[in-house]
C-alpha cells in the first residue's frame, strides 16, 4: 500500500499537467498493443504462406501458386499476386518485377501505419513535463515572492520540488515510448526485408521458368 501511496501522492503533486502527459501514455500505449498484435500476426501469416507456396514456385506449378495467393490475406499473397498475375500475360522480368513493387507499395504503408505517432507521442510527454515545471516554477516565485522572508526558503524548495515531478513524469513516459517505438520499426523493417527478399526469389523462379521454356522451344 505504501508503493500505491507514493505513486498517487507523486501524481497529486505534480500539478494540472501531469493528466495530459497520463493521456499522451494511455494512446501510445494503445498504438504500441495494436501494431504489436498486428506485426507479429502479419509476421506468422506471411511465414506460413510462404512455407506452403515455396515447393510449388520451386516446382514451376504458378497457376496453382497463383490459386492459393488469391485466397490467402496474407501480406506476401498480395505482394506475389501482383507478381504471378503479371507473368500469366508478360514474360518480361521487368513487368512482373514492376507489378510486385506495386503490391510491396501498397502493403507497406499499411505496415508502418501509426507506429511514428510513438515517437510524436515520446516528444509531447517530454514537453509538457516541462512546460508543466515551467509554469509551477514561476507560479511558486510568485508564491515566495509574497511569502514571510523567514520561509522563503523552506517554502521555494518545497514548490520546487513539486513541479519537478511534471518533468519526472513526462520523461518517465517519454522514454519508454521511444524505445517501444525503437522496437517496432525494426519488427517492421524485418517484416518489409522479408516482403522484398520474397518478392526476389519468386522473380527468380518465373524468369528461371522462362529460361527453360524458351531453352526447350529452340
Amino acid at each position: 500500500m505504501g508503493v500505491y501511496q507514493a505513486i498517487v501522492s507523486f501524481f497529486q503533486s505534480g500539478g494540472a499537467f501531469m493528466y495530459p502527459i497520463m493521456v499522451v501514455l494511455a494512446l501510445g500505449l494503445a498504438i504500441a498493443i495494436e501494431r504489436y498484435i498486428y506485426l507479429t500476426l502479419a509476421t506468422t501469416k506471411n511465414r506460413l504462406a510462404w512455407h506452403k507456396l515455396q515447393p510449388t514456385l520451386q516446382n514451376g506449378n504458378f497457376r496453382q501458386a497463383l490459386a492459393f495467393t488469391e485466397g490467402s490475406k496474407s501480406a506476401i499473397s498480395k505482394i506475389l499476386n501482383y507478381g504471378l498475375t503479371r507473368a500469366t500475360v508478360s514474360r518480361r522480368r521487368d513487368d512482373v518485377e514492376i507489378a510486385m513493387e506495386e503490391g510491396l507499395m501498397e502493403i507497406v504503408p499499411r505496415l508502418e501505419k501509426r507506429t511514428h505517432y510513438l515517437a510524436t507521442f515520446a516528444n509531447i510527454a517530454t514537453l509538457l513535463g516541462l512546460l508543466g515545471t515551467i509554469i509551477g516554477l514561476i507560479q511558486a516565485f510568485t508564491a515566495v515572492a509574497e511569502a514571510n522572508p523567514a520561509e522563503k526558503a523552506d517554502l521555494l524548495s518545497a514548490s520546487i520540488s513539486v513541479a519537478m515531478n511534471t518533468t519526472a513524469f513526462g520523461l518517465m513516459v517519454g522514454i519508454p515510448l521511444l524505445l517501444i517505438h525503437a522496437v517496432l520499426q525494426t519488427k517492421t523493417t524485418e517484416l518489409v526485408d522479408s516482403l522484398e527478399m520474397a518478392s526476389v526469389k519468386v522473380l527468380n523462379f518465373i524468369t528461371d521458368r522462362n529460361k527453360s521454356e524458351a531453352a526447350a522451344q529452340s
